[in-house]
């Protein structure tokens, strides 16, 4: 006896359904989702990037120091830290959430 290995149809019949209740009305679709990075405040971006800053090691440790002082040692090293993290403190000098590193709750 020999077998024929061709399409999976040709051993299952193929069924197929009969839609319920005939045509259907298209309703216009959802708005999609938006993500969280279109629903974030401006603030919410600027300390993204302060946080990302403080992450960043090639402008050394940040533990102990305010951010701006850690952009002006680097910069003072030679270490070109991003000229818009230094306008981004000098905006809001007087916000600690923005002044203090990531690090600053946390005991040396």
């Amino acid at each position: 006896m020999t077998t024929k290995h061709g399409l999976i149809t040709d051993s299952f019949k193929v069924v197929k359904k009969a839609r319920r209740g005939g045509k259907r009305e298209k309703r216009p679709s959802p708005p999609p989702p938006q993500r969280e990075a279109e629903t974030e405040t401006v603030r919410e971006k600027e300390l993204q990037k302060l946080r990302q800053f403080d992450l960043d090691w090639r402008f050394g440790p940040c533990t102990g120091i305010s951010r701006m002082q850690r952009w002006e040692r680097a910069k003072l090293h030679g270490l070109n830290p991003p000229e818009e993290i230094r306008w981004l403190l000098l905006q809001t000098h007087t916000d600690s959430e923005y002044s203090l590193s990531l690090w600053s709750e946390y005991p040396l």
